[in-house]
C-alpha cells in the first residue's frame, strides 16, 4: 500500500518546455560559477532541500520540478542564481494531471509511482520480488491518523495495522511511503510491536521503503498488531495538496482514515473519495467533529485508492 503522492517525469508533450527550462537553468548555473554542491548548500540554508542528483536531472532535462516543494525550491534558485523572478519558473508547464492510466487501474503497478522508480529501493532492502510475489502476510485492518499543523502542512501520520499470517515464519512488513509535496521524507518512528530494519530513501521522488520487523516470527493463522509514526520536520511543515490517501494493491477488510486539524487550520469543507479498480469513483461530504477532525471508513476495499480531501 502507499500513502500520499509521488512525482513522475513530465510527459512527452511537455518536452519543449522541459528543454527550455533545462537550458535556462544550465546557463544560469554556468554564469553563476557555482557548483551543484554549493547550490545545494545554499538552498538548504534557505529551507529548501533538493538533492544534487535532482539538480543535475533538472539541468539535463531528464526530469523537471513538479511537486510543490520542488517548485518552491525553483523560486529560491532564481534568487541564488541572480536571475529575474519567474525566469526559470515561468518556463515550466502546468503540473500534470494525476489520473491513473489504464494499466494503473488494472493493478499492475502502483498509481503514485512506477515500478522503475520503486524497484531499485526494493532491491536495496532485500525485497526485489515484492511487487510480484504472493504475500503470506494479510492486512486485516488499518487505522491512519493524519495530523495537520497550524500552517496547513502535514505534521505526522500515525498508523496502526493488524496482520494475519498465512504461513509460519512471517516476521516483517514492508512499508512504502510516498511524500509528494516535500523534498524530504518524514522520520519513521516505531511505536508498538515493531522496529525499523533496512530502509532506503529516494529523495528525488520523496519515497521511503523500510522494513518493519516484528518482535518475533508469527505462526500460520496468528495475528499481529503494529503501530508506527511518520513525523515531518517543521515548521514549516510540508504541504500535502489538502489530501491524504492510501493506495491498496490488495484488498483490506477494514480501513479507517482520520484527519485531525489544528484549531487554527480547520477547513470549510471535507470529503472522502474512493477509486476502486472495479467501481466508478465515489465522493461523499464529511462533517467536522467536536475535536476538529473528520474520519472515513472503507470495508472490504481494494485494490484502489481511498482518501480524504479538504478545502475552503
Amino acid at each position: 500500500m502507499t500513502q500520499r503522492h509521488a512525482d513522475h517525469a513530465g510527459p512527452d508533450t511537455d518536452g519543449g518546455a522541459r528543454t527550455a527550462f533545462a537550458s535556462a537553468l544550465r546557463a544560469a548555473i554556468g554564469a553563476s560559477g557555482l557548483s551543484l554542491d554549493r547550490i545545494q548548500a545554499r538552498l538548504r540554508a534557505r529551507g529548501a532541500t533538493v538533492s544534487v542528483t535532482a539538480l543535475s536531472y533538472w539541468q539535463s532535462g531528464k526530469r523537471q520540478p513538479e511537486r510543490a516543494g520542488s517548485l518552491s525550491a525553483v523560486r529560491v534558485l532564481e534568487e541564488i542564481l541572480d536571475v529575474p523572478d519567474g525566469a526559470l519558473l515561468g518556463l515550466l508547464p502546468p503540473p500534470r494531471p494525476r489520473g491513473a492510466s489504464k494499466r494503473d487501474r488494472a493493478g499492475e503497478e502502483p498509481v503514485t509511482f512506477t515500478r522503475e522508480i520503486l524497484q531499485p529501493l526494493l532491491e536495496r532492502v532485500g525485497a526485489p520480488d515484492a511487487l510480484d510475489q504472493q504475500h503470506q502476510l494479510k492486512l486485516i485492518g488499518l487505522h491512519d491518523r493524519c495530523d495537520i499543523a497550524a500552517d496547513g502542512g502535514q505534521l505526522s501520520v500515525t498508523s496502526r495495522a493488524v496482520f494475519q499470517s498465512g504461513a509460519d515464519g512471517q516476521d516483517r512488513w514492508l512499508l512504502v511511503y510516498a511524500q509528494g509535496d516535500a523534498t524530504a521524507v518524514p522520520d519513521l518512528q516505531p511505536v508498538r510491536n515493531c522496529r525499523v530494519g533496512r530502509a532506503e530513501v529516494d529523495d528525488d521522488h520523496g519515497i521511503l521503503v523500510a522494513e518493519l520487523l516484528f518482535d518475533r516470527a508469527l505462526e500460520r493463522g496468528e495475528t499481529h498488531l503494529i503501530e508506527y509514526t511518520l513525523r515531518n520536520s517543521g515548521p514549516p511543515y510540508p504541504q500535502c495538496r489538502a489530501t491524504h490517501y492510501r493506495e491498496f494493491r490488495r484488498p483490506v477488510r477494514e480501513y479507517l482514515l482520520e484527519i485531525r486539524f489544528d484549531p487554527t487550520a480547520v477547513p470549510a469543507r471535507c470529503w472522502q473519495y474512493a477509486n476502486a479498480t472495479d467501481e466508478a469513483p465515489a465522493r461523499r461530504r464529511l462533517r467536522l467533529d467536536s475535536g476538529n477532525g473528520v474520519h472515513a471508513i472503507a470495508l472490504d476495499f481494494g485494490p484502489g485508492i481511498f482518501g480524504i480531501g479538504w478545502g475552503s
